[in-house]
């Protein structure tokens, strides 16, 4: 899969986390969108249609669980892998994640290409 086709949509409350994993992505040669609000997040997803989607669990609003439910419950979204980076560490995040239809949780602070690494098989693993 060429990575210039595909759509990458980071969806975080921390600016300084979407600004670096974009920067990052983009120079691997992925199309990549940022949103640092769930409400903006689950809009952007519905128009843009990315290919995968990294989000953040804790967010003021919405936190990530609901907004993983509301992109599954949406025909255009329903089909696109959801990785929630978190900092949290408990076992229950990681169970209550799988239920509400994300594939994968990666722990903060993580390292960019081990973010790369995990995007490239989730994207093998949807391409098969």
């Amino acid at each position: 899969m060429s990575t210039n086709a595909t759509k990458i949509l980071i969806i975080d409350d921390e600016p300084e986390i979407t600004e670096i994993v974009e920067i990052f992505l983009t120079t691997e040669g992925f199309t990549v969108r940022a949103e640092n609000t769930a409400s903006a997040g689950v809009e952007t997803a519905r128009e843009m249609r990315p290919d995968v989607i990294l989000l953040d669990i804790m967010m003021p609003g919405m936190d990530g669980y609901e907004v993983c439910d509301a992109l599954k419950t949406t025909p255009e979204t329903a089909e696109v892998p959801v990785i929630f980076l978190t900092g949290k560490d408990s076992r229950d995040d990681s169970g209550r994640s799988f239920k509400v239809g994300g594939d994968l949780f990666v722990k903060k602070p993580f390292s960019c290409e081990r973010l790369l690494d995990i995007i490239k098989i989730v994207l093998m693993s949807v391409s098969k």
